[in-house]
């Protein structure tokens, strides 16, 4: 029961596979019932009408059998005689008049039980039209009518004849037909399930193919499908077309991207260190002046640290960013950009680490910069009166650095896109606090690069909590 329950939970009731197995098994259906309908009728024609057609031609015959009878031989037992010419084992005739009174009846009706015979002889009427009914077990077609004699009605005429065998082997046979139709819409639409599910696997492959496609591997993407229909075949080489278009254009950013990055940032290093040399010689200058050079130089110093995010995230698409793996003590890392923050954002923050030394094996500057990109981002995004603290601990072969804050936290539906490139929360508040949306981004290539993994757990209101999880030097 279980697995039938995850068997239809997976079940797509939107997918073609099913879409098609659903109407291929609903037109099976419709043209096997109709089949079934007309192999019915056609057995109720041939093992039932015959009989209907018989008594009532008996039953429109026998009134005028007994007037011409009587015609020739009057007699009182006239009538006797002619139901027995017309009786047989399985017909019955018997006349009744309208006191309920017998006036012939069949002898052959003795070869039926009394209960049957009891219950055929008290049906007060019957219709001229033949009719199919159960009595005591038994099945009989009956028909009859008024019985005129001599221009009046002498009483009713009742004809019935015994059909059992032939209606139990018409439900049968109708049961049988119902059971088979059943059976054969079950295994065609099983059959056709498996045989769309084995047509529609090159799409699947195709789908699986082209999910684990990255960045990385867009210029050596090719999807070939063996065996596949020539329509698969056609759409393998539409996507192998698009990914070569799509593998040219991504180059081309990276180079556009890599390309500006390096040629700006040495006019503009130069730039700002003519500002900064400007601004030691503070006697010559006057405050409106001070304050635009101080602006364009801050400016300028954030330019810069773009335009290095820029290079290094190129370098890491094009694989020339190169990591320095080597042991580091964690602890001694993290005191020491602790201690860097604090005087840079004169906050205070804490650090909560076991007492045995975590070591792991990273790229000391790289995870340097990481953390310095962490802890800014936390005084950023907090008020000041709120505390930052770094967590340390190890797990297993693990080490895990978490960045916490009690600040505005991040809405769920943005925590899942806050590593992409450019990508910011809230614009207004992004700008003022001079991000550009790549710290995040190369946080995570970083930590990345370096064997690991970046996660963020946030709630609005209570803050936000980065975890580092890095591979532990192993002595």
């Amino acid at each position: 029961m279980n697995q039938l329950k995850q068997l239809l939970q997976k079940i797509d009731p939107f997918s073609l596979r099913v879409r098609l197995s659903v109407g291929v098994a609903a037109v099976s259906a419709l043209g096997l019932g109709s089949l079934s309908i007309w192999t019915s009728w056609k057995m109720q024609q041939l093992l039932i009408n015959k009989h209907k057609n018989n008594i009532q031609q008996i039953a429109t015959r026998l009134p005028h059998d007994i007037e011409l009878y009587h015609k020739m031989m009057p007699s009182a037992d006239g009538e006797q005689k002619i139901i027995d010419s017309l009786s047989t084992n399985n017909t019955f005739l018997w006349i009744k008049s309208f006191d309920n009174k017998i006036l012939a009846k069949s002898q052959s009706l003795n070869h039926l039980s009394q209960p049957t015979v009891s219950q055929l002889i008290s049906l007060t009427e019957m219709s001229m039209k033949p009719q199919v009914k159960k009595v005591d077990e038994r099945y009989f077609v009956l028909c009859g009518g008024a019985l005129p004699l001599r221009g009046k009605v002498m009483g009713q005429l009742f004809v019935v004849q015994d059909v059992t065998y032939e209606q139990t082997m018409f439900l049968v046979i109708v049961q049988s037909i119902e059971i088979g139709s059943i059976c054969t819409i079950i295994v065609i639409s099983l059959a056709i399930a498996l045989y769309i599910q084995r047509s529609l696997q090159p799409l699947r492959q195709l789908s699986q193919m082209t999910e684990v496609i990255s960045i990385a591997d867009l210029g050596q993407a090719q999807l070939y499908l063996d065996n596949a229909p020539s329509e698969v075949r056609e759409l393998a080489q539409t996507c192998n077309m698009m990914l070569s278009r799509l593998a040219q254009a991504w180059e081309q950013e990276r180079q556009f991207v890599s390309n500006v990055s390096h040629e700006l940032r040495t006019p503009l290093t130069i730039v700002h260190g003519y500002l900064q040399s400007v601004l030691r010689r503070q006697s010559n200058l006057t405050e409106i002046q001070r304050e635009a050079l101080t602006t364009a130089s801050a400016e300028a110093e954030r330019t810069i640290r773009l335009l290095q995010d820029l290079l290094d995230l190129a370098r890491a698409d094009s694989g020339y960013l190169h990591f320095r793996l080597e042991r580091c003590v964690v602890n001694d890392l993290v005191a020491e950009v602790v201690a860097m923050a604090e005087i840079y954002s004169d906050r205070q923050i804490t650090i909560e680490s076991a007492s045995q030394p975590i070591v792991v094996k990273a790229d000391y500057n790289r995870l340097k910069q990481v953390l310095l990109n962490l802890t800014d981002n936390a005084v950023k995004y907090s008020e000041p009166e709120t505390p930052v603290a770094v967590k340390l601990h190890q797990q297993g072969d693990e080490a895990i650095i978490q960045v916490c804050d009690q600040g505005y936290g991040i809405p769920l539906q943005h925590q899942s896109r806050i590593f992409e490139r450019f990508y910011r929360v809230d614009e207004a508040r992004t700008s003022s606090t001079g991000g550009c949306g790549l710290g995040l981004s190369i946080v995570k290539t970083l930590v990345e690069g370096m064997g690991g993994h970046v996660t963020v757990r946030s709630r609005l209101g209570e803050g936000s909590m980065f975890t580092i999880t890095l591979p532990a030097y192993s002595f």
